[in-house]
């Protein structure tokens, strides 16, 4: 089954999905996402700098409000509305393929395939971000009572220095490893089929499930790569994310085509 061809070649809901994807796929999806970006950079390059900037005024507000405690958890969160926030970038891939020049004005205003079902989607997603944030603030809580949060100038000696610091950190990781799981299983296919197919979000959450069930290695490999190219993005203090971003985002696009 190939991974090309144009976006209004629909495939039935019962249809057969590529399973057993080998693992170097993802390199694959890699270049053909960087190709994506550089066709017609500029709608690619502005989406970035849009999320990079919502980025940096989220993080902005979280100081300005005292709610820095909640930093590093709305960090992890990103993650998990990462695949809905990049839509817009799933729609440009979309039109390369099917021959339509791309716009900004249509990777922002884009009509899916499946109607208000995406949206339906990406609002489980960030009840999703919300409720790991919530966990996060109960973990701390659980492990050191109604100490206030010391700052991030102090965060590394209270968490590596101390027993409570590091059982924190292993039931945080633990907990927020669960979560990232079933975030990234339910959105890795769902968000670009909604987009691309009429159907409903519970049946393509469901099959992106089984999708990253059946093509595991890949998958854990995507995800790992994802993570890295985002701890890249926060080294840079979230400037990266003006070109990571978009280059994520189309080649999820392509790793959606490979199992078609």
């Amino acid at each position: 089954m190939s991974n090309t061809g144009t976006s209004d070649a629909i495939i039935p809901l019962g249809a057969q999905r590529r399973r057993n994807l080998p693992a170097t796929a993802v390199w694959g999806w890699l270049a053909a996402g960087w190709r994506d970006l550089w066709r017609y950079p500029a709608p690619s390059l502005a989406y970035g700098f849009v999320v990079f900037a919502a980025s940096v005024a989220i993080v902005w507000g979280l100081f300005w409000l005292e709610l820095d405690y909640i930093l590093f958890p709305a960090l992890a969160g990103f993650l998990v509305v990462g695949p809905f926030i990049a839509i817009g970038l799933y729609q440009k891939s979309r039109d390369l393929e099917a021959g339509v020049r791309p716009s900004f004005r249509r990777m922002f205003f884009l009509a899916a395939s499946s109607g208000g079902q995406v949206w339906f989607t990406g609002a489980i997603l960030g009840l999703l971000m919300l409720v790991w944030m919530r966990a996060a603030v109960i973990i701390y809580a659980l492990f050191f009572g109604l100490r206030p949060f010391p700052g991030l100038d102090h965060v590394a000696e209270m968490l590596f220095t101390t027993p409570y610091g590091w059982a924190m950190l292993a039931t945080g990781t633990i907990a927020g490893g669960l979560f990232a799981g079933f975030a990234f299983a339910i959105s890795a296919f769902s968000i670009p089929m909604l987009l691309d197919e009429p159907t409903d979000a519970f049946t393509a959450m469901g099959t992106s499930i089984s999708l990253v069930w059946n093509n595991l290695p890949v998958m854990l490999g995507w995800g790992g790569v994802v993570l890295a190219l985002f701890l890249l993005s926060l080294a840079t203090g979230l400037l990266g994310l003006i070109f990571i971003f978009p280059w994520l985002g189309h080649a999820a696009w392509h790793s959606y085509r490979a199992i078609r």
